[in-house]
């Protein structure tokens, strides 16, 4: 092999280049990240929305020796517990032997809710020949993206004797789909001259329930009535149980590898269960003397509003009550925590070339990606983490040997976006946000990296430890 010139040893020295993964990786690193994708794709078909992957997360903890914690309940160390938080969040933690007021909490944060179509309150309606549901959007999407694909109808209803009702239809082979129609190219002249948010508006969004009428003269609006009592004789819902529901429309795919050689994974929900569930599988894999702790909230896709998103008190109240079962003041804790907000970021996407700055976007497959910032313009909403805990990171990942990169969402002022990392900072715990890069971010079907997934849990595993 030729020796490297003076000016080359110099450059490996001190250049900065990113690494993809799979050009680097042994066999038997493959084997294993190719192996972690398959469990990662189980995850997501099983859960569609933050109350399915509430209760996956609650199982796996269950079968790996979590029991249920309840406030005011005793701790010891080596403790490994969970708490469910209306059935839409959970926070999984683990106790350790080291003193909380020097140590902290290590603690990974991600959300499991997603952008898709929830179902109004009074959305039953029938027009022209149709069994419609009226919707309203939940998350930032692009409306037109979810018209003419094959939907799913998942959530719980709760009837008039309050017994809970669970609905998944869409997703077994032999189950209906629902739709939302767009008009034919030959008609839509004038709806091609439109903006693109105005292709298709929010009040378009009209899921397409059923076409056929009740066998009964006398009845008005008989396509929606055969609906309702279909709904009626399977569930036992009336058209009043809408109003205490909460039923929405994912799409009905299935997660699926993208590619010849099976590089990419094709999924509904990647944001965020790609990086929810490394964060999940890290709190279960791994060891450590430290506390450690895996929040999972619901409401990010939303400003994390409520008492099931991470403004809610509940988080707070949690680090707390851990400080407290070992007489340790609460806030030392808090201050000596650290916290990888665990949330995707865009990936560059050459086909779309001009909203990315390429020194300082994420590319597929070169690690997991850390944003020092979010927000949008001038850094406005954004958790801006500190040298001081980008360079103990940094440590971190190259004691460990973890393939990562640094990026920020996009070119400055065409867009932005935030996460919970501000929330979880504003607790006066050391936050950066890092994550998976996606192609497509909230389009119902996303694309990212197996190697890029792999990494993200190398890096949870390595932080925790």
């Amino acid at each position: 092999m030729k020796e490297l010139s003076k000016g080359q040893k110099l450059a490996k020295e001190l250049a900065y280049e990113k690494k993809n993964y799979f050009s680097k990786a042994k066999q038997e690193e493959l084997n294993n990240c190719f192996s972690f994708a398959e469990d990662y794709k189980k995850f997501l078909n099983n859960s569609k929305t933050e109350r399915e992957a509430c209760k996956f997360s609650v199982d796996l903890l269950k079968q790996n020796g979590f029991t249920e914690f309840q406030f005011g309940d005793k701790l010891k160390v080596g403790d490994k517990k969970y708490f469910v938080n209306r059935d839409k969040s959970v926070v999984a933690f683990r106790i350790g032997k080291n003193n909380l007021e020097e140590h902290g909490i290590k603690i990974l944060g991600a959300h499991i809710d997603s952008p898709r179509i929830d179902l109004k309150q009074n959305p039953v309606y029938e027009q022209d020949g149709f069994c419609l549901f009226k919707t309203h959007y939940y998350g930032g999407i692009k409306k037109y993206q979810w018209a003419t694909i094959p939907l799913a109808l998942h959530g719980m209803v709760v009837l008039n004797d309050g017994k809970k009702v669970k609905i998944k239809i869409g997703e077994d082979e032999n189950d209906p789909i629902f739709y939302i129609s767009d008009l034919l190219p030959h008609l839509g002249t004038k709806q091609m001259s439109l903006k693109g948010n105005e292709i298709i508006t929010g009040e378009q969004l009209n899921i397409i329930a059923g076409g056929m009428p009740y066998a009964d003269e006398e009845v008005r609006s008989k396509i929606k009535l055969n609906v309702l009592n279909i709904l009626n004789e399977k569930y036992g819902i009336k058209e009043e149980d809408f109003m205490s529901s909460e039923l929405c429309a994912v799409p009905a795919y299935k997660a699926k590898d993208i590619g010849f050689d099976r590089a990419f994974i094709g999924a509904y929900g990647h944001d965020d269960k790609s990086c929810a569930y490394p964060a999940l599988r890290a709190i279960l894999d791994t060891k450590s003397n430290d506390t450690v702790m895996t929040i999972l909230v619901d409401k990010e896709e939303i400003g994390s509003e409520g008492n099931t998103g991470m403004k809610s008190k509940v988080y707070e109240d949690l680090i707390d009550e851990i400080a407290e079962a070992f007489k340790c003041n609460k806030r030392k804790v808090r201050a000596k925590s650290r916290c990888l907000s665990a949330d995707v970021t865009s990936c560059f996407d050459p086909t779309f070339p001009d909203v990315y700055e390429k020194f300082n976007s994420a590319k597929i497959s070169c690690g997991v990606c850390i944003n020092k910032f979010t927000g949008a313009g001038g850094k406005s909403g954004a958790n801006d983490a500190s040298a001081e805990l980008m360079g103990e990171i940094r440590q971190i990942f190259a004691k460990a040997n973890i393939v990562w990169q640094a990026a920020e969402l996009g070119v400055v002022d065409l867009g932005g976006g935030g996460t919970i990392a501000k929330f979880v900072a504003s607790l006066n715990i050391d936050t950066v946000d890092i994550g998976v890069p996606v192609i497509s971010m909230h389009a119902p079907y996303e694309l990212i990296s197996k190697a890029d997934l792999y990494t993200c849990y190398q890096a949870f595993c390595a932080f925790v430890k």
